[in-house]
């Protein structure tokens, strides 16, 4: 398992371009990397399956920790079939995650800037954001993460990009978490009764 240190910046439409711009000029453009995602949000994890439109490819993601809850997040995935998407996301379903699941398709394309690896994204929930991200050994010491994690910092601050902190992500997840369990429960309102 690895050990993935993340940190999200949001802003606006002139940023991203901005940003798009400096880093196909200054960075490793590691391309496009489109996904139709189904997140499953749980108290204290994160599981996620992945459809990338963009790579032709799939894969199952289960994060140890969730967003608002540190920067350093233990991480397993594993690929599976496109055509085994639908089935692992009705899976994960009758297992009893559905009412904790969300899905979404996130315009996204990933560059490497100073050894730090940037996803430029658009979503409907998150606007246009930014995904920072050094990816340690499972056993990597409080130091080396601690080291990672003001990496990004500085990279961030290079770029001219404000980091979110762990109180705004916390929040920020909550609300939507909130917005979307108040929509599914208005749907199953107005669902006819059968």
């Amino acid at each position: 398992m690895a050990v993935e240190i993340e940190m999200r910046a949001r802003f606006d439409k002139e940023t991203h371009d901005r940003l798009m711009d400096l880093l196909r000029q200054d960075g490793e453009d590691l391309g496009d990397d489109a996904k139709h995602i189904y997140f499953y949000v749980l108290p204290e994890q994160l599981l996620k399956v992945t459809d990338n439109t963009a790579a032709g490819t799939a894969k199952i993601t289960f994060k140890g920790s969730k967003i608002g809850q540190g920067a350093a997040f233990s991480e397993t995935e594993f690929a599976i079939a496109r055509e085994d998407v639908p089935a692992a996301v009705k899976v994960f379903n009758a297992l009893g995650f559905e009412s904790a699941m969300h899905e979404a398709f996130n315009v996204r394309h990933n560059f490497r800037y100073q050894d730090v690896e940037i996803a430029l994204k658009w979503s409907e929930a998150w606007g246009y954001h930014a995904e920072f991200e050094v990816l340690l050994d499972d056993g990597a010491s409080d130091a080396a993460r601690d080291e990672a994690c003001a990496q990004i910092i500085d990279v961030a601050a290079a770029l001219g990009v404000t980091l979110m902190s762990e109180q705004e992500l916390a929040d920020f997840t909550a609300a939507f978490e909130a917005a979307k369990q108040e929509s599914k429960a208005r749907e199953a309102q107005a669902a006819p009764i059968r």
